[in-house]
């Protein structure tokens, strides 16, 4: 049968229906609420058991594999528009210094050791595997689905492996249920050392985080109405802006392989930069101030759900299977990397709620900065240790090295610079440590002391 727009229409709709199944098992199952899985988690192995590669049952399309790229060109269109606010990298070092260079050394080692480690080791046992195989554990662990998609979609190009989309997709999905069960783990061991500064047990969290439905009296507004109905609905204002830069990404990059038919670059890249250039040109037309950045946050975290459900769904059981044992092999690695982080790095030179920053870390190195989110939440719910508006500020320059990172690392990782990649990722995130040794020194107390400024914060 051919494949039209009402078999993608299905699909969607088909994921919406698992997703509000997932939504309500979230509401009512206590073991869900428990371990906070998330809705596309739940949603994502709900369609791989249910479709076609075992119960045959949701009637997915075999083009459900093609929507996680897909939507992370949609994804990465988003990150730029609305941010119309400048902000110099002085005042980023000088406010969020340790922030900046500790969250950049925790992505830049992860693909690093992922790098020299893993693939030394793959090499020695498991010499078969494709050579890249070992920057997929970090395209999983640190940019979850989205960047598993994207750099898996590049080695797809680049070298014509086309099973590493499947194995970047098994990387993002083992690394959220890392982030979840060792976040989990880490906050009861945190707790009992007494390191978290604003609970101290894990029975103080609000109801809402568990079953993830908001009472009326927690209820926040998703954004603000900045153009009127009459003329255009906001919504809509803010969804063609997204898709505009993803038209933008897309033409570019058909464009720039019209001309340098050789040379493949990533189109979630272009589009994020067709994103930029949009705000700017928003900002030169005057219409700058009319874009609500929290809307556009809103349009990206529900692509991002989608994302991750159909990228749970199309896992190829069979190449996971294939694959298993270097697999585990790459997953103690990426989980012994995010812990080593958080119990030793993060807790010598955070030079403030050590803990609270060190797992929002760790959550975002596992699996998606949402999880970051979710394990802070779980130790500041009320966001007091200012970890997160600090990460705010600082991603503002962290995501334009990410976009080298993400466009140009596979490539050269491809042609067979695996452990030289490796080592420039590990010497890079070594000077970083060394940085914020220097400027904030190094803390050799217990993890119960108070570090300075953080009474003030707590009794506040």
């Amino acid at each position: 049968m051919d494949f039209g727009p009402y078999n993608m229409l299905m699909d969607f709709a088909l994921m919406s229906i698992l997703l509000f199944i997932a939504q309500y098992l979230r509401s009512k199952v206590k073991i869900v609420q428990n371990l906070y899985l998330p809705s596309s988690l739940i949603a994502g192995f709900a369609g791989l058991f249910l479709g076609n590669q075992f119960l045959g049952i949701v009637p997915f399309t075999a083009k459900i594999s093609s929507y996680a790229y897909m939507l992370v060109v949609v994804l990465f269109a988003s990150l730029f528009i609305g941010n119309s606010e400048k902000t110099s990298l002085k005042k980023v070092i000088n406010q969020v210094g340790d922030t900046f260079t500790l969250n950049l050394a925790a992505e830049i080692g992860g693909f690093g050791i992922a790098l020299v480690v893993g693939g030394f080791l793959l090499s020695q046992f498991f010499p078969e595997v494709h050579h890249a195989f070992s920057i997929l554990l970090p395209a999983g662990f640190i940019g979850g689905h989205g960047y598993a998609a994207a750099i898996g979609g590049t080695l797809n190009d680049v070298a014509g492996w086309d099973e590493a989309l499947t194995i970047g997709q098994t990387f993002a999905t083992l690394g959220l249920l890392s982030g979840i069960l060792g976040g989990l783990v880490l906050i009861n061991y945190a707790t009992r050392k007494k390191a978290t500064r604003f609970i101290k047990t894990m029975g103080e969290l609000p109801k809402s985080m568990q079953t993830g439905l908001v009472p009326v009296n927690e209820r926040q507004e998703m954004g603000k109405q900045t153009v009127n109905p009459m003329s255009i609905d906001p919504l809509t204002w803010h969804v063609l802006l997204v898709l505009i830069a993803s038209a933008g990404g897309y033409y570019a990059f058909y464009g720039f392989k019209a001309i340098f038919p050789d040379v493949s670059l990533p189109m979630m890249s272009l589009s994020m930069l067709a994103g930029v250039l949009l705000q700017f040109i928003l900002n030169f037309l005057g219409l700058g101030t009319y874009v609500d950045k929290k809307v556009v946050t809103r349009i990206g975290s529900s692509v991002t759900d989608y994302l991750v459900a159909f990228g749970v769904a199309s896992i190829k059981i069979s190449i996971v299977i294939k694959y298993a044992a270097p697999i585990a092999l790459m997953l103690v690695i990426g989980i012994a990397y995010a812990m080593f982080f958080v119990l030793f790095i993060g807790r010598k030179l955070f030079h403030n709620f050590w803990f609270e920053r060190s797992i929002f870390v760790y959550g975002w190195s596992t699996g998606v900065v949402a999880m970051g989110v979710t394990l802070l939440r779980i130790v500041d719910p009320e966001f007091k240790s200012k970890t997160l508006e600090d990460y705010g500020m600082a991603y503002v320059f962290i995501s334009f090295i990410e976009l080298f990172i993400v466009s140009l690392l596979p490539i050269y990782v491809a042609r067979g610079n695996v452990l030289l990649g490796g080592a420039v990722m590990v010497a890079i995130c070594l000077v970083l440590l060394g940085i914020t040794r220097l400027k904030y020194g190094s803390f050799k107390g217990s993890m119960s002391e108070l570090r300075p400024g953080e009474s003030e914060v707590i009794d506040m």
